[in-house]
């Protein structure tokens, strides 16, 4: 049974702003409702490595390996930097779309996992996050820790996508719209460039 306290934990976590949330939200009004829910499956995908990580313990390598860590930040904060230049040229995040293709989908899929994967600090707060929800006396941690996870899963897939959903009932109102679609652009990139930043001062 999971506890309220780890219930209220994830919805705190899972619907503060993050890279996930600015990536759906930004395909959920360029692209529509279908791109946003593909963009939140891509990021719960995403985070699955690092609970991965967290279970088997791979995640201790980040915290206790400079070098790794600081391998994996400077991707995440290059790719960040990519998204806000691709998103300023309109290229990106914010190319408008009529209907989302299988090819676009496949590239919503693969950024959106990319956003969360190249993120090390995932794996670290995982790593300290679940095992305060799993009993010293359980006699099969490895399940509950598996339970865990897909909780949170669900949940960042849930979240996301109502993110998403309501970015993309705003589409119209957008999009017929230039100079707000400017300014959501411009926003938008600076947003990842401010997330860049912050990772980039990120600490293990």
């Amino acid at each position: 049974m999971m506890s309220p306290e780890f219930l209220i934990t994830c919805l705190i976590i899972v619907a503060s702003p993050g890279t996930g949330v600015l990536y759906t939200l930004a395909a959920g009004l360029a692209r529509g409702r279908r791109a946003s829910i593909i963009a939140a499956f891509g990021c719960t995908i995403g985070i699955v490595p690092h609970l991965a990580a967290a279970i088997m313990g791979l995640a201790a390598l980040l915290h206790t390996s400079a070098l790794a860590f600081e391998v994996f930040k400077y991707l995440g904060v290059a790719y960040l930097l990519y998204m806000a230049v691709m998103t300023w040229r309109e290229r990106g995040t914010l190319k408008i779309e009529e209907k989302v293709g299988a090819r676009s989908a496949w590239q919503i899929t693969v950024t959106a996992v990319l956003i969360n994967i190249l993120n090390p600090k995932l794996s670290i707060f995982f790593l300290a996050f679940l095992p305060q929800f799993v009993d010293a006396a359980d006699p099969q941690p490895l399940a509950r820790m598996l339970e865990l996870s897909a909780v949170f899963m669900a949940m960042t897939f849930a979240v996301f996508a109502i993110y998403g959903i309501c970015a993309a009932a705003m589409r119209d109102h957008v999009i017929s719209r230039p100079r707000i679609l400017a300014w959501l652009r411009r926003s938008f990139a600076a947003a990842f460039v401010a997330l860049g930043a912050k990772l980039a001062l990120a600490e293990r």
